[in-house]
């Protein structure tokens, strides 16, 4: 099963056995409701903040816990901040946001103005594009001044209807019912976030997952859409991904264990007691998530079971939900796969993309009352494509695959197995389906974007191919696509390896490359994660002061198939670390920057990345920015009762059991390897006290043991947040103005 597998279950996309400590960044083209991680996303030697009268950063006691493994002590004096209950740790982390907001306080007229760009650049007042399911068109509305989202829909016009209609904000939609204002859910609570919203088929009935800490445990219920109010049914403790089945009698959700771990899916019949929900399945492996879902067609419930390398997928009966799950394929080690349903000449069939053999996956087609018989390979593994993910249709699949670093998308025939890929005319660009609940229509959606194409959303005529334009995010403020430009160069890894970088700029400032600028590099390099080509309204304050925008595509992310991410994971995570420090190195010396004009960012794993970087080559960066960085990796994953960690010991390895593992992590892991006798960066880490995925204490005894060496460490802690950051639009752009304020101080660029 691939890192975040993704399923649209009506209108919610939900990362599926993903709790893996790693952001989204920076974000698709296309707006998802997106459960799991998530957020959009320079040392300045002789910064206006190093004057005598800056304020002193808090002083962390150190209480020396001694930690032993595999005869190896380690003396951790700052392990006392993991006690989340001890009014001690309360109080240092709100001695350390006083510290920084009073060392940042010149920077205050500068976030309001790049908070006022973003805003300015932003229509606040808007609609989604409509998609349909059953008789109605489901769209979202955005109002001017409100944080969250309004979830509306409208009906159809006739059962022949599939021209989204062209909404205005400011017109009457006739018909129009509102679902779930967000506003009114959130009022009274300082994080809102929404991690199950699904509509029974007959329309009739909302049921929405909500999470008001920040913890990622959401609390759902049921709402009667003839009368406004909810139904009795509350299930609290919930993961993310609830949804109805197809006949609208009962609730399907999962729960965590007590190291939140999603292992158990639960059957809630709407009218009667929690207490007697029947549970479906349950996962005793530590190592293995658990997720499910109904198929498009609505044939079944399936039911998935995955660690980072090996999957199994379990089917029921959509109409005889309590009988035994099925399973697929039995799991084997190492073998991931997923299964989806179509009928093909009459047949019920098993499309299989898998890896059994196959390092960038194949697809075969198995009947789907005896998956494990006989297999018909449809597209044969074929080195360089890595095949990710097939939507199947009635009448039609839509593979998704990479080639060459980029995303593609096209058409399966059933007959025949050909691919009709859908060609895009920019270099570099990132694509997918987004929003396709129904199982026979005649058009597929696609979400389509670039780093300066706004986020863009076609369907696609399957009958004549054409590419039908149904809107394209709006920019106020006259934003010109041909004012940028953007393009993909490659740095050389110490081991020879190509390492693709892509780049943005605006062109009035000259061609990137021909004198050096400040530039911001960012990287993740974690899970086969891809950062893909995307647009950021907040990118633009920065490129329009002339910053250049830089990813580089390390290994161990998924840009270039599935061995780039093998030769980036276990005994080869150094590959990681060591080029990003040759593409910024290939940077400087091409010309793009200079080492004291550029910043580095990434976050969750991408702030694992970070630290080590900072670690390997702090004379490279001005400064680094660290997201909700995992940056005391060993200490996580050497224990199994903390969330994710056994499961992540197919990523990093287990070094509680192996030796050589604890070797090689604690010779790169950030926290252990701080370094005495160096300048190192400026260092900004962000982080949220709820957060369940990457825990506060890492990055808050990070910054204290880099002060210990003389670094120019803040740490900004969001006390009321989870892994995503703040919630609300409105303060989300607040948290990414502080972030680039400090990002342009650092490389002293002026207001």
């Amino acid at each position: 099963m691939r890192p975040c597998d993704e399923r649209t279950v009506h209108r919610l996309v939900v990362c599926r056995l993903s709790g893996h400590r790693r952001i989204l960044t920076p974000s698709p083209p296309w707006v998802k409701l997106a459960v799991g991680p998530g957020r959009d996303s320079l040392h300045y030697r002789g910064s206006v903040t190093d004057t005598a009268a800056s304020p002193l950063a808090p002083q962390t006691e150190r209480k020396p816990i001694a930690r032993t493994h595999h005869g190896d002590t380690f003396e951790d004096p700052y392990e006392w901040l993991r006690a989340k209950d001890d009014p001690a740790v309360i109080a240092h982390l709100e001695a350390e946001n006083a510290f920084t907001q009073a060392r940042t306080a010149h920077l205050s007229g500068l976030r309001e103005q790049i908070f006022t760009e973003i805003k300015g650049r932003t229509l606040e007042t808007d609609l989604s594009v409509p998609t349909r399911q059953g008789q109605w068109w489901y769209y979202g509305r955005t109002v001017e001044g409100s944080q969250y989202g309004i979830q509306c829909r409208a009906p159809i016009a006739s059962p022949d209807d599939w021209t989204p209609p062209e909404l205005a904000p400011d017109a009457e939609v006739p018909g129009e019912q509102i679902l779930l204002d967000a506003n009114v859910e959130a009022d009274g609570h300082d994080f809102f976030s929404l991690g199950s919203f699904d509509v029974s088929e007959d329309g009739t009935r909302l049921l929405y997952g909500v999470d008001v800490a920040g913890d990622e445990r959401y609390t759902v219920r049921v709402r009667d859409l003839a009368t406004g109010e909810n139904l009795p049914d509350e299930i609290p403790g919930t993961f993310a991904g609830a949804g109805f089945s197809p006949d609208g009698r009962f609730v399907v959700y999962t729960t965590v264990d007590e190291a939140w771990r999603p292992d158990t899916v639960w059957l809630h019949e709407l009218g009667t007691p929690v207490a007697d929900d029947v549970k479906l399945f349950t996962e005793p492996d530590e190592r293995y998530w658990v997720g499910a879902g109904f198929t498009r067609s609505r044939r079944y419930l399936m039911i998935e079971v995955g660690s980072s390398i090996t999957s199994e997928e379990w089917l029921v009966d959509a109409d005889d939900l309590r009988s035994e799950p099925r399973v697929v394929w039995p799991r084997r080690e190492g073998v991931e796969y997923s299964a989806s349903h179509a009928v093909v000449d009459g047949h019920d069939v098993l499309f299989v993309l898998h890896n059994d053999g196959a390092l960038d996956f194949e697809l075969v087609r198995v009947d789907a009352s005896d998956p494990q018989g006989e297999r018909s390979v449809v597209l044969p593994h074929e080195p360089g494509r890595r095949l990710l993910d097939l939507d199947t249709f009635r009448d039609w699949g839509v593979a998704a695959y990479r080639r060459e670093g980029l995303a593609r998308v096209a058409l399966l025939d059933y007959a025949d197995g050909t691919l009709r890929e859908v060609g895009f005319d920019e270099p570099l660009y990132s694509v997918g389906t987004a929003g396709n609940p129904e199982w026979a229509p005649p058009l597929v959606r696609l979400g389509y974007g670039s780093f300066v194409t706004p986020g863009t959303i076609f369907d696609y005529d399957v009958a004549t191919g054409e590419l039908l334009l149904r809107k394209r995010q709006p920019v106020l403020g006259g934003y010109d696509p041909a004012d940028y430009a953007q393009e993909r160069v490659w740095a050389t890894a110490q081991d020879g390896t190509r390492v693709p970088v892509s780049v943005v700029w605006k062109r009035s400032f000259g061609d990137a490359g021909a004198a050096p600028r400040a530039l911001h590099l960012y990287g993740y390099g974690s899970y086969e994660h891809s950062i893909e080509p995307g647009f950021s309204v907040a990118r633009l304050s920065e490129l329009d002061r002339g910053v250049v925008f830089a990813v580089a595509h390390v290994r161990g992310g998924g840009e270039m198939g599935r061995q780039w991410y093998e030769d980036g994971k276990l005994l080869a995570k150094r590959h990681t670390f060591t080029d990003f420090v040759d593409c910024a190195r290939h940077l400087v010396e091409a010309g793009y920057t200079t080492p004291d004009r550029m910043v580095a960012e990434g976050g969750s794993a991408g702030g694992l990345l970070m630290g080590a970087v900072a670690n390997l080559a702090p004379e490279l960066f001005a400064g680094i920015l660290a997201d909700v960085p995992f940056v005391d990796a060993l200490t996580t994953i050497l224990d199994p009762s903390l969330p994710l960690t056994v499961i992540e010991w197919d990523e990093w390895g287990d070094p509680l059991h192996d030796p050589d593992v604890y070797a090689y992590m604690k010779s790169y892991t950030p926290y252990e390897n701080v370094r005495e006798g160096v300048r190192y960066p400026r260092i900004l880490a962000v982080t949220s006290l709820n957060d369940t995925r990457v825990l506060y204490v890492e990055p808050a005894k990070w910054v204290a043991r880099l002060r210990e060496v003389g670094a120019d460490a803040m740490l900004k802690c969001e006390m009321v947040a989870g892994h995503g950051g703040v919630s609300g639009r409105y303060n989300a752009w607040k948290e990414r103005a502080f972030e680039l304020a400090w990002l342009l101080d650092v490389v002293g660029l002026p207001a």
